[in-house]
């Protein structure tokens, strides 16, 4: 899944992450415009996954 597709289909994403992850927050989530490394590095702290990890979860829900 590339960045494209996840900006597509984030607020389904979203809701779907914060169902999977209670940690995560609506900050933890926002996205940006370019700002797409600086969410998956957010994410990466706060669920300890590498970024490989995170875009299966991702692409997967």
């Amino acid at each position: 899944m590339n960045t494209k597709e996840i900006k597509g289909n984030w607020n389904e994403t979203k809701g779907k992450l914060k169902q999977k992850f209670a940690v995560l927050t609506d900050n933890d989530l926002m996205l940006l415009d370019g700002k797409n490394k600086e969410l998956l590095g957010r994410l990466q702290i706060k669920l300890g996954k590498t970024r490989e990890e995170l875009l299966k979860i991702i692409s997967d829900l």
